[in-house]
């Protein structure tokens, strides 16, 4: 196993070290890959249909693989080298928009073969993600986790959110093949990229192991674990808000019959200003963790999701909902930096793929849910209306903060 972080000193401030900014720079080419084509593929699927419940099930099909594949990922991630994982899983999700490419030139497009793609992108995201994070303590010391992780955000979020939008919406905007081969080669660009970083990162084991005792001890860790276990039910029940509110917000945003009236670039623009808000969020998460402490800033940024799903049924002012998607973007990134740095400095090195795993399939096992659900109630209710739902729903999180006082939290972090 990599050794350099297990070896340092604590040291806050020390240089994050050549292996972390090289994983930095290939998590910011496959998350730049990653915002493209989650523009570009609603933006093609809009060609398609029409109906809010179909155009949804996309993001059911792209997030679909954290319900019913996290655990495995997880147990993955602990068995085999995490970089040559985040490899395989990059060079798989390389192939797949140039295989879709295909599809439409050759007049065989659809919803359906959307769906398909959608869903072996979303089992690749899980292998990469999962391994991406299980990383990281492997890379650099622990006391430095909130400033890499803070860091990685701002790339991951700069390239997915503020860089990615926009230039999905101007590839699919010059045509189809553009939309979906950029993003390929970015994908297998980053690939590339993985096998820059040296070293080892295969968890040494002591004794052979069934995958499902595996996946059992890191569901057992979480359950004992009752600041993480809070933290995995609130983050699924944001993530199953704002699955809803952004499957179908391209229907509230884009097109002469939506609420907003905006065109492709426009969309793409309008999603960059919560992404610009979570890059400034990610250089100011540390300070802002020490300034206010872990509760009150979590607390914060609950107030900052219910503002981000819930704002657009107050208004369709794209120069509202702007400023409003900025602050939201910021609060949010920084629950990212607390609760994963968390979570990394609790969880023991040799579990750390399948605690985070079943975090995810919590946090993230949600998403498929609330994007059918968004769908369902747009198309009953209207979105506006859904929007709304989603906004009190995230607002209710703050019922749980008494259980995430900063003095549990410290405790968690000491150990038994």
């Amino acid at each position: 196993m990599h050794s350099q972080a297990a070896q340092a000193e604590p040291r806050t401030q020390a240089p994050l070290g050549a292996s972390y900014w090289k994983l930095w720079s290939a998590s910011g080419l496959s998350n730049l890959a990653d915002g493209v084509f989650k523009i570009a593929l609603p933006l093609l699927a809009i060609q398609f249909t029409q109906s809010p419940t179909l155009v949804a099930g996309l993001s059911v099909a792209a997030t679909l693989p954290w319900l019913l594949f996290a655990l495995t990922a997880g147990a993955l991630a602990d068995r085999l080298d995490r970089r040559k994982l985040m490899f395989w899983a990059n060079l798989g999700r390389g192939v797949l928009p140039a295989l879709l490419v295909a599809a439409v030139v050759l007049d065989l497009g659809s919803i359906w073969v959307l769906y398909v793609v959608a869903l072996a992108v979303g089992v690749a995201e899980t292998l990469y993600d999962t391994s991406a994070q299980s990383i990281l303590p492997q890379v650099v010391h622990r006391d430095q986790l909130s400033r890499a992780n803070g860091r990685l955000y701002a790339v991951e979020l700069t390239a997915n959110q503020f860089v990615g939008p926009p230039l999905g919406g101007l590839l699919v905007a010059a045509g189809v093949i553009a939309g979906f081969t950029v993003p390929a080669a970015l994908w297998l660009a980053a690939a590339g990229g993985l096998l820059l970083v040296r070293g080892t990162f295969r968890i040494e084991r002591e004794q052979k192991t069934t995958l499902r005792f595996d996946v059992a001890e890191g569901l057992r860790f979480l359950w004992l674990q009752k600041i993480l276990r809070t933290l995995a039910v609130m983050t699924g029940v944001f993530n199953f808000a704002s699955s809803a509110a952004f499957a179908v917000m391209v229907l509230f945003a884009v097109g002469p019959t939506s609420a907003m009236h905006l065109s492709e670039v426009g969309f793409g623009l309008l999603l960059t200003a919560s992404a610009l808000g979570a890059f400034v969020g990610s250089f100011i998460a540390e300070r802002v963790e020490a300034k206010l402490g872990r509760s009150k800033s979590l607390a914060l940024t609950i107030l900052g999701g219910a503002l981000l799903v819930g704002a657009p049924a107050l208004t369709d002012n794209p120069y509202v909902l702007g400023p409003i998607l900025f602050v939201g973007g910021m609060l949010i990134v920084l629950w990212n930096v607390i609760t994963v740095s968390l979570r990394q400095r609790i969880t023991p090195n040799r579990l750390l793929g399948r605690v985070n795993s079943a975090y995810r399939l919590l946090a993230w096992g949600t998403m498929p849910l609330g994007a059918a659900a968004g769908g369902l109630l747009a198309q009953w209710l209207g979105l506006q209306a859904m929007f709304g739902i989603m906004g009190a729903l995230t607002l209710a999180l703050l019922g749980m903060m008494p259980i995430l006082t900063d003095k549990a939290i410290a405790a968690a972090e000491a150990g038994p």
